[in-house]
């Protein structure tokens, strides 16, 4: 086989598209960061529960954990059509890889947060605040790889 598979002008048509879409995918995170954040504070508060604020965040987590998934996945095809190697970008892929198996385990553990006491709220904040810091990480190592 001969590397790029795909038309050189094309590929980094695409590797911008794959950079603007997980840069608004992360936007996206943020603003769940932040809707979290609010309920917790609430929860821990004497303010009442933002119920808008709650509505959202089940509804858009596992919209973002899907949308993460796909921002991976496009990065993988990307990288295997123009190289062929996976390793291409060591740093860049396997925090990438890292924020999947996080975003996999808060998705799983937000399924079993029970009531307002739960135990695994503290994790799911926790697990969300690292999916952030990579996410910032990962934009800008992205960045490096663009140019």
């Amino acid at each position: 086989m001969e590397y790029p598979l795909i038309d050189r002008a094309l590929l980094a048509d695409l590797r911008l598209g794959h950079g603007m879409f997980n840069f608004s995918v992360m936007v996206l995170f943020l603003y769940q960061g932040w809707l979290g954040l609010t309920i917790r504070r609430a929860r821990r508060g004497s303010a009442p529960i933002p119920f808008p604020a709650v509505k959202r965040h089940r509804t858009l987590g596992p919209v973002l954990a899907i949308l993460g998934g796909i921002g991976f996945c496009y990065g993988l095809t990307l990288v295997l059509l123009s190289t062929g190697n996976v390793l291409e970008h060591p740093p860049h892929f396997f925090i990438a890889l890292l924020i999947m198996v996080l975003l996999i385990a808060t998705y799983k553990i937000s399924r079993d947060i029970k009531g307002p006491a739960s135990p695994y709220r503290t994790p799911h904040f926790i697990l969300g605040i690292v999916i952030l810091m990579l996410y910032l990480v990962n934009v800008f190592l992205g960045i490096g790889v663009l140019f």
